[in-house]
C-alpha cells in the first residue's frame, strides 16, 4: 500500500511561516530555523559576522545565562544543529518528540532575547576564527569555499566560514545592529519534520512569536563575476583543483535533466568522471562533481586532486568530459543516475533532520514544499532525450577555475 504524505503549512500574522512533515515511523522530531542573516546579507566588511551570531546568541537568553541555557538544551536531550549558507543562519536541533514544546520555548527566546554579553562576545568570534584557520590546514575545503566565491556574482559566493581580517575588525556593537537589523520574524522559516501535533506547534508559534510584521529587508546588490581563473600558492605535492560552469537554477523546468546529468558524470565508482580520469588515465587520486544551487544562480561544481605533473591534463580531460557528456548518454548510464538519486532520496527520507532542512530550503528557493513522492517521479520521469536536450541547450562551458599548488596551469 502506497505512503501518503502530507506536507503542513501555516503562516503566522506577522509573516513567519511554519512548515511541517510529519513521519509517522519516527519518535523524533527535528527543527529548523531559518534566519534570514547569512553569509551574502551581512553588511560589507563582516564576513565571518554570521558565524559569530550563530554561536552568540547560544550563549544566553532570555533569564538564563551561557550556562543555564547550556544545561537546559542539554537536559532536553537536544542534538544541535547550525549551518550557514548564503542567505540563512539556520539553528535547529533533533530530539525525542516529546520534548518539542519545551525546545521551542527556549529557542524563541534565543530568537527574540539573546542575551549578547559583552564578555560572550570575544569567545564567539575566536571560534569564527579557528574556523577560517581550519581551512587553511584543509586544502581541498579551501579550494571549493573559493570557487564558490569566483564563480558567483558578488557578495552570492561570499565564504560561509568568513575572512580573518573582517572577524579581527568586527566588534560586539556592530553585530549587535547586524542582529537587530536582520533577524526579521517576517521573512524566518520554521521546518518540523517527524513526529508532532501541527496544530499545538502553529498555536505554540502564534504565542512565542506574537511581534509586529517588518518590513522585508532590502536584497543584497549583486555584483560582478571574478577571475575566470586564480591561483592560490601553496609549496606542497599536491594539486587542488576546483571548478565550476553554469545551470539552471532549482525553480527551473530542467533542475532534474540537470540533476541526472551530474549523477551521469559522478554518481559512483562507474561515472564518468571517475571512470576517465581516474580509472583510466590515472590523473588523480580523488574526483567528484556535484549540483551546488542558489535561489539567484546554480552551478556544476567538480574538485579534482592530483599532483603537479598531472594537474595540466587532469584539468584538461576533466573539461573535456563535461562538454562530451552533451554527445551521448546510455540508457544503462541513466538507469544508475536515476537509480542514485532515489537512494539518496530514500536516506534523507528516514531522517527527520534531513527532511527539516529540505523542506525549509524548498520553502525558501522555490515558495512550496516537494513532497518526496513528487522528487521520485520527477527523477523517474526523465529520459535520455530528455537529458540531451538539457544538455545540448545549456552546455557546460565557460568553467571558472581554482588552484591550490606549487604552479599554475593554462586555461584555454
Amino acid at each position: 500500500m502506497a505512503t501518503v504524505e502530507r506536507l503542513d503549512r501555516h503562516i503566522l500574522s506577522n509573516g513567519l511561516v511554519v512548515v511541517g512533515e510529519p513521519m509517522d515511523t519516527v519518535e523524533s522530531a527535528a527543527f529548523d530555523f531559518m534566519l534570514p542573516s547569512g553569509a551574502s546579507v551581512v553588511p560589507e566588511g563582516c564576513c565571518g559576522a554570521a558565524n559569530v551570531i550563530a554561536d552568540w546568541i547560544l550563549r544566553g537568553a532570555g533569564d538564563k545565562d551561557n550556562r543555564q541555557l547550556g544545561d537546559a538544551l542539554d537536559g532536553l536531550g537536544l542534538h544541535r544543529a547550525c549551518a550557514i549558507n548564503s542567505s540563512h543562519i539556520t539553528v535547529g536541533a533533533a530530539l525525542e518528540a516529546g520534548n518539542l514544546a519545551e525546545a521551542l520555548k527556549l529557542y524563541a527566546d534565543v530568537i527574540l532575547k539573546p542575551r549578547l554579553e559583552q564578555d560572550q562576545f570575544g569567545p564567539a568570534r575566536q571560534l569564527a576564527v579557528d574556523g577560517v584557520l581550519a581551512v587553511d590546514d584543509d586544502p581541498r575545503q579551501k579550494v571549493m569555499l573559493k570557487l564558490r566565491e569566483h564563480f558567483y556574482p558578488s557578495p552570492l559566493g561570499r565564504s560561509p566560514v568568513g575572512d580573518i581580517e573582517e572577524l579581527k575588525t568586527l566588534t560586539a556593537e556592530k553585530t549587535r545592529q547586524i542582529i537587530k537589523d536582520h533577524f526579521n520574524t517576517s521573512e524566518t522559516i520554521f521546518a518540523v519534520a517527524g513526529k508532532y501535533d501541527f496544530n499545538a506547534i502553529a498555536g505554540q508559534m502564534e504565542e512565542l512569536f506574537d511581534v509586529e510584521r517588518r518590513k522585508p529587508l532590502r536584497p543584497a546588490t549583486v555584483g560582478a563575476k571574478a577571475n575566470k581563473y586564480t591561483h592560490i600558492n601553496n609549496d606542497g605535492a599536491q594539486v587542488h583543483i576546483g571548478l565550476m560552469t553554469g545551470t539552471v537554477k532549482p525553480s527551473n523546468e530542467n533542475y532534474y535533466n540537470a540533476r541526472v546529468a551530474v549523477s551521469i558524470l559522478s554518481g559512483g565508482m562507474s561515472a564518468r568522471l571517475f571512470t576517465e580520469v581516474r580509472e583510466k588515465r590515472g590523473l588523480c587520486y580523488a574526483i567528484g562533481a556535484r549540483y551546488h544551487g542558489l535561489k539567484e544562480a546554480a552551478g556544476i561544481m567538480c574538485y579534482a586532486g592530483t599532483t603537479p605533473d598531472k594537474a595540466q591534463e587532469t584539468l584538461e580531460v576533466i573539461m573535456a568530459e563535461f562538454k562530451r557528456l552533451g554527445e551521448g548518454i546510455s540508457e544503462q548510464e541513466l538507469e544508475r543516475a536515476k537509480i542514485g538519486l532515489k537512494s539518496a532520496l530514500i536516506l534523507q527520507s528516514e531522517s527527520s533532520s534531513s527532511r527539516a532542512s529540505g523542506i525549509g530550503g524548498d520553502y525558501y528557493i522555490l515558495g512550496r514544499v516537494r513532497s518526496l513522492d513528487e522528487i521520485k517521479k520527477r527523477i523517474e520521469g526523465t529520459s535520455v532525450d530528455s537529458v540531451l536536450g538539457f544538455l545540448r541547450s545549456h552546455k557546460f562551458e565557460n568553467f571558472t577555475v581554482v588552484t591550490i599548488g606549487p604552479e599554475e596551469v593554462n586555461i584555454s
